[in-house]
């Protein structure tokens, strides 16, 4: 049984940094696609980052966290982590954690969700 478990959520203030963790158990993502998403009250889930290996290892982000998010990953451990510095209001959210396998579209495994507050 695959599990995705997230850990990292916190309690910030405005500026400050968190770092997510996502440990994947029961399969091996080591050339899967591993991303980070949110969904903050009221609103729908958006992508945030994703990372995946490919000849090279690649990641991509959503613009809102271009130059202060920074998604990275260790497969030796199984396990993407997600660095978020000058973190604004905004991004208070709860975080979900997630992969897929190659070659399919949509996002099979999730987490069950950190929660990020960001105060002003």
């Amino acid at each position: 049984q695959v599990q995705l478990v997230e850990s990292g959520g916190g309690l910030v203030q405005a500026g400050g940094s968190l770092r997510l963790s996502c440990a994947a158990s029961g399969r091996t993502f080591s050339t899967d696609t591993m991303a980070w998403f949110r969904q903050a009250p009221g609103k729908e889930r958006e992508f945030v980052a994703a990372s995946r290996w490919s000849g090279g290892y690649y990641a991509n982000y959503a613009d809102s966290v271009k130059g202060r998010f920074t998604i990275s990953r260790d497969n030796a451990k199984n396990t993407v982590y997600l660095q978020m510095n000058s973190l604004k209001p905004e991004d208070t959210a709860v975080y979900y954690c997630a992969a897929k396998e190659v070659g399919i579209s949509s996002y099979a495994y999730w987490g069950q969700g950190t929660q990020v507050t960001v105060s002003s």
